[in-house]
């Protein structure tokens, strides 16, 4: 079995931990061994699943080959605390719950360090970059690319031929129509329903969704 550590000690990491016992179930595959948190006590016991055994310069100067994933769900944390991990001997495996479906393996692509949690489903021609997170039930359809860094909260739905940049957030239910371009560091709300071309950097809620002043 791989050592792996999780990236976040709260209430997301332990629903990581599950998610690795759940692929352990299948197969014996990831030994887990604890948690690194910037805001919890070195030590501190995470309920069941294991310690945190410290922080970002912990894990920085771990002397052994060990797989990270991190559970935190601000795409603008996550980007930075991935840029700030320099250490060669720390990798960042894919994790895939394994209810996730995939319409044709052959043709999707996924770069490293993404998480995609259960019951999430891609369709044919799909690649997504770097530090993706899919929580529950999200389903991209055929021929959608995704950048890094985003966020995809529960039910999410991105349609056929969307593209999506890096850095964004998408709220519980949102729902992002057909050809669309998603760009950089946009936050779409919960239920929203995104109709047309979104500006970066800016926050749309509504359906149809609207740009909203912060």
């Amino acid at each position: 079995m791989q050592d792996i550590a999780i990236y976040g000690a709260g209430g997301f990491g332990k629903e990581v931990a599950c998610i690795l016992n759940k692929i352990n179930e299948k197969e014996p595959v990831w030994n887990l061994l604890g948690f690194f948190d910037d805001g919890v006590k070195e030590g501190t016991q995470i309920s069941r699943f294991g310690k945190v055994l410290g922080n970002r310069a912990t894990l920085n100067n771990w002397p052994d080959a060990l797989s990270v994933v991190f559970a935190i769900g601000t795409p603008k944390i996550l980007q930075l605390l991935t840029d700030k991990i320099t250490n060669p001997n720390i990798d960042f495996p894919n994790i895939y719950h394994p209810d996730v479906f995939f319409a044709d393996p052959e043709s999707f692509a996924a770069g490293k360090g993404n998480l995609v949690t259960r019951g999430c489903s891609f369709s044919c021609d799909v690649s997504i970059s770097n530090f993706n997170q899919f929580n529950s039930i999200s389903a991209l359809a055929h021929d959608v690319k995704v950048g890094s860094y985003n966020v995809f909260m529960p039910l999410t739905r991105i349609s056929g031929e969307v593209s999506v940049g890096d850095a964004n957030f998408f709220g519980i239910g949102a729902v992002v129509l057909q050809q669309l371009k998603i760009g950089n560091n946009t936050r779409i709300g919960a239920g929203s329903l995104v109709m047309t071309k979104t500006k970066d950097g800016c926050l749309y809620m509504g359906n149809p969704a609207r740009k909203t002043e912060l």
